[in-house]
């Protein structure tokens, strides 16, 4: 019974990774929605709310007929490089894949099914772009190699970004999305050109992750106290500007 249960909890772990920061942002996102916008995703998500799906993207990698989908979730960039600078992976990346939702969303000739899925990876996909280690080097796969300890604990430097320090809070994604800082402007009109913006923007935090550890650095309160404030305004912007794309989409 005991072994059955750590596998169960072990299970559980993996398909909630980073699931804490998604609800967050969408939850944030869904304060600042229009009357429209949210009748329209509740259309086209037949009831689930913009929070339920965020992790979607997530959650079908276990099954390998998204396995296309892979490399959506991150740009592979120098550290001195802007996004302009890059040549764009074949697979895709996760500039590409933002894109190419917003286009199968606009287009009068998409399906409901097709509405549905591409939504749910775009709310995501929003997310997973206001994670700094989620453009991060090829060489490392975004500080995945980066090996770390957390408390002691083995980890790695994209781990440590995406849950360690979020789970270490010890707050819900509800509670969490409650107590971030509160706007100081708020993004309402949204264009094509601003993801090029968002990437270089969130790409700076990620020069400075990389540039303050180095492999088998020890991290912990220290690291937490100097850094949590970054995820938490990162939370918030991911969250303010979810809601400017999906209000641009459906109002």
């Amino acid at each position: 019974m005991r072994l059955l249960i750590y596998i169960v909890l072990s299970i559980s772990s993996t398909l909630n990774w980073g699931s804490t920061a998604h609800r967050a942002m969408s939850e944030v996102a869904s304060l600042y929605l229009t009357e429209n916008t949210t009748k329209k995703i509740n259309e086209i998500l037949d009831g689930e709310t913009i929070v339920t799906v965020s992790t979607y993207a997530d959650d079908i990698k276990s099954d390998s007929r998204y396995d296309k989908y892979y490399n959506w979730h991150f740009i592979n960039m120098e550290l001195d490089e802007d996004y302009e600078d890059t040549v764009p992976s074949e697979k895709g990346d996760l500039f590409i894949a933002i894109n190419t939702c917003l286009d199968i969303l606009e287009s009068d000739s998409s399906t409901d099914s097709e509405k549905s899925f591409y939504l749910k990876l775009l709310i995501h996909f929003i997310g997973d772009l206001h994670q700094p280690m989620h453009i991060g080097r090829y060489e490392d796969r975004g500080g995945n190699r980066i090996y770390v300890k957390w408390f002691g604990r083995n980890s790695n430097l994209h781990r440590v970004w995406d849950s360690d320090m979020i789970n270490g809070y010890n707050m819900s994604y509800s509670e969490l999305a409650k107590n971030l800082p509160s706007p100081e402007k708020l993004e309402i009109e949204f264009e094509r050109d601003d993801l090029i913006d968002w990437v270089n923007e969130v790409h700076s935090y990620t020069r400075k992750i990389y540039n303050d550890v180095s492999v088998n650095d020890n991290l912990g309160y220290e690291y937490q106290y100097e850094n949590f404030q970054t995820v938490r305004d990162l939370l918030l912007i991911g969250g303010l500007r979810l809601a400017s794309v999906l209000n641009y989409l459906f109002d």
